[in-house]
């Protein structure tokens, strides 16, 4: 049974930064999305199981995607943060080594999710 669990959501200000953590089990790609009421899940940053990672452009440089297998976590460190990165934060899992990258941002590829964590960015 996959079983992802994030946490490290809160509040910050304009240009400050955060850590998202998502304890994982036994799992391949993993995914860092976001989402804000009323739109559609938005991929920001992706890592498969060799460390290979992609950014969505409007993260680029401010975020960072990283996993340690020998703790199952999986993160992401959020510098640079302004108020249009307030969302629910997603990790999202598949059982892969690595998408196509067609496949990467999309949240039809992944079949685990966690139950996402608030962060709010104040300016």
């Amino acid at each position: 049974q996959v079983q992802l669990v994030e946490s490290g959501g809160g509040s910050a200000q304009a240009g400050g930064s955060l850590r998202l953590s998502c304890a994982y089990t036994g799992i391949g790609c993993m995914s860092w999305f976001r989402q804000i009421p009323g739109k559609e899940r938005e991929g920001v940053a992706y890592i498969d199981y060799d460390g290979t990672t992609k950014y969505a452009e409007s993260v680029k440089g401010r975020f960072t995607i990283s996993r340690d297998n020998a703790k199952n976590t999986l993160y992401l460190q959020k510098d640079s943060l302004n108020p249009e990165d307030t969302a629910m934060y997603y990790c999202a899992a598949i059982d892969s080594r690595a998408l196509p990258e067609e496949w990467v941002g999309h949240e039809w590829s992944f079949d685990y999710w966690g139950q996402g964590t608030q962060v709010t960015v104040s300016s």
